[in-house]
C-alpha cells in the first residue's frame, strides 16, 4: 500500500525515463572555443557522432581573436547524458574551453530565411506578420517575398507556423548561436 514505510509509489513514465538517464529535461548549448585550424571542427563531430548525439545546430565563426574561433552547438539532452561527451572534448588538442550555457545564464539567437509565394492578395498579410515579428524583407518579385527573421527558436517557430499556409518555397536557418549573460566572457 501507499504511504507505508518500507514502500514506494510506483514511478511515472517521466521519472524512469530520466533515471535510466534518457531524458535530462533541457537542450544544451555548448560554446566552445577552439584553435582556428583545419580539421577541428571535424573531430568536434566525430567525437559527437561516435557517442550516438545528434547534433540540432552547429556554427562556427571568428571571434575577436583571429588564431580563435567559437563553435556553438546544441544537442538534446534527453538522448544522452552530455558531461562524458564534454569530458573527451577537453581532451581534444586544439579545444580550448567548453561552456554548457544554462538558459538562463544566457542570450541565444537565430537567423532564418523565409522565401514564400505571394500574389497581390497576401503579400499584405505577409508583410503585415513579418512586422509583428520583427521580421526584414530582403527580397521581394511579382510572385514571392524573402523574410528574415531573427530571434529564439521559439520565435522563429511561430513565425513559420503563420507563414507557412502562404505557401513556404524555401526556409533557410542559421543555427543558434550565444553568449552569456552579464559581464563575464563566454
Amino acid at each position: 500500500m501507499m504511504g507505508e514505510p518500507g514502500t514506494k509509489e510506483p514511478l511515472s513514465l517521466e521519472e524512469l525515463e530520466a533515471a535510466a538517464g534518457l531524458r535530462t529535461g533541457r537542450k544544451h548549448v555548448l560554446s566552445i572555443l577552439v584553435e582556428n585550424k583545419s580539421g577541428v571542427l571535424t573531430r568536434i563531430a566525430g567525437l559527437f557522432a561516435r557517442r550516438g548525439f545528434n547534433i540540432d545546430t552547429l556554427t562556427v565563426g571568428p571571434t575577436d581573436d583571429e588564431q580563435i574561433s567559437r563553435v556553438t552547438l546544441t544537442v538534446d539532452g534527453a538522448a544522452h547524458p552530455i558531461d562524458q561527451v564534454t569530458k573527451q572534448l577537453h581532451k581534444l588538442i586544439n579545444v580550448l574551453k567548453i561552456r554548457d550555457l544554462e538558459p538562463e545564464e544566457m542570450v541565444a539567437r537565430e537567423l532564418a530565411l523565409f522565401k514564400l509565394s505571394a500574389d497581390s492578395e497576401t503579400r499584405a498579410q505577409i508583410l503585415h506578420y513579418a512586422e509583428i515579428f520583427r521580421g526584414k524583407v530582403v527580397d521581394v518579385d511579382k510572385r514571392s517575398v524573402t523574410v528574415e527573421v531573427t530571434g529564439t527558436d521559439d520565435k522563429i517557430e511561430a513565425f513559420e507556423r503563420m507563414v507557412r499556409p502562404f505557401g513556404l518555397i524555401e526556409m533557410v536557418r542559421t543555427g543558434e548561436i550565444a553568449v552569456s549573460r552579464g559581464r563575464g566572457a563566454t
